[in-house]
């Protein structure tokens, strides 16, 4: 299986990826003798596929990815999913047509397959006091995002409130269990979630589950909440890529999401 060429990366930790030749131009192209059969692409959305905008609605889907991710879904069977801290429904909105197996709400929901419900979770709901003190936190350039199973402080309208907003959180959940409650602090979002799931353990029940059963998972994240599932891909004999900056855990780093974009382009067409 071939993964990205160098000149998509900024880094790739100094070995090669699994099955290819550094030393060979020619094995470094993306799509030579790609088992699709053997693979599932596990794929964050903003800041991996997506390009972040002023708001999380205002991301834009170009016709050219839809075509490449409807391609992949198909070469891979199926077992192409999103893996995203969106909901489903606000994944399939996005997307649309397109619907897609994916993993939501930061591991809240999972849908296998597509045109099938969502395995059924539990998930447990923040707490009301939690909802109430962060919709005080709102102000000019602050976007409050409720997602009924975490909640989200969007500041990009306002990057200098980062450091006021973290310290109000911070506080905020010290009269709570430390167990209860975790902070992830994206590219500027801060979000509040329960601690009783992840992405990383919603991939390890996805992958249960055909058409992903059985397979070599590839992912490709960009941030701090992409971290769950780079820490179980060795459970799962699977390989991640990052982007922007190398995460731990990372075979390699691609430059920004056009080059996630460029290289799903290439191997789904062979080029």
């Amino acid at each position: 299986m071939n993964f990205p060429p160098a000149d998509a990366m900024t880094r790739n930790i100094g070995k090669p990826f699994p099955g290819v030749n550094p030393q060979s131009p020619q094995e470094m192209r993306p799509g030579r003798a790609f088992d699709f059969g053997a693979a599932a692409f596990l794929l964050d959305i903003d800041g991996t596929l997506l390009d972040f905008a002023a708001t999380p609605a205002g991301v834009l889907v170009s016709a050219s990815l839809q075509a490449s991710l409807t391609k992949l879904w198909m070469k891979t069977g199926g077992a192409t999913a999103l893996v995203s801290g969106r909901l489903l429904e606000d994944i399939d909105r996005i997307f649309a047509p397109l619907e897609l197996p994916a993993i939501g709400g930061h591991g809240a929901e999972i849908r296998s397959q597509i045109k099938q419900k969502a395995l059924p979770r539990h998930p447990p709901l923040l707490d009301e006091r939690i909802r109430r003190d962060l919709m005080a936190l709102a102000e000019k350039g602050v976007l409050i995002e409720d997602k009924g199973y975490s909640m989200a402080l969007h500041y990009r309208l306002a990057p200098q409130l980062k450091d006021r907003l973290e310290r109000a959180v911070t506080a905020m959940l010290a009269n709570f269990n430390p167990g209860t409650y975790e902070i992830l602090r994206g590219k500027c979002v801060i979000e509040i979630k329960p601690r009783a799931y992840n992405k990383g353990s919603a991939v390890l029940e996805l992958m249960e589950n055909a058409p992903f059963r059985g397979r070599n998972a590839v992912f490709i994240g960009d941030d701090i909440t992409d971290q769950a599932v780079f820490e179980i891909l060795p459970k799962i004999g699977g390989t991640g890529f990052s982007v922007g900056a190398l995460m731990q855990g990372a075979t390699g780093v691609f430059a920004e999401p056009q080059d996630v974009r460029r290289w799903l382009a290439s191997i789904v067409d062979g080029a």
